[in-house]
């Protein structure tokens, strides 16, 4: 079983603890207690996905995920989608904040993140590909 901190250390991101209704915010603020939730991953599956697409309703979130075994231009098969994940609006704003926390911290550490993938490509790949 892993424990994981339910915030990051010290990153200035990090949103301020919640104040307890009716209690004033003190002058200094005392040491924020870290909690820890624990969960047990012994039955994780790690699958990969390059493609994801997301629908929903008024009240939840569908994001189904999938190999795109055709990743440049228009796929000419249909992309099998082999994992969906549904979820209400309050977790997926929370996941949105995580990932943009996360991906803040890479292209930090790592350079901007390209997704337009014809402007990532080398000019001598995109000419190899256009004549093979």
């Amino acid at each position: 079983m892993a424990k994981i901190p339910d915030q990051p250390d010290g990153n200035p991101n990090d949103p301020p603890a919640l104040e307890t209704a009716g209690e004033p915010a003190a002058q200094t603020p005392p040491p924020q207690q870290r909690l820890q939730v624990e969960i047990d991953d012994s039955k994780v599956m790690a699958l990969y996905a390059n493609f994801c697409r997301v629908t929903g309703t008024p009240e939840e979130l569908i994001i189904d995920f999938g190999l795109n075994p055709q990743p440049f231009g228009v796929p000419t098969h249909p992309i099998p989608v082999t994992q969906r994940i549904i979820t209400n609006f309050y977790t997926a704003k929370r996941m949105l904040h995580a990932l943009n926390l996360t991906i803040q911290r890479h292209e930090a550490a790592f350079g901007v993140l390209e997704t337009d993938v014809q402007k990532r490509m080398r000019p001598g790949l995109q000419q190899g590909q256009a004549r093979g």
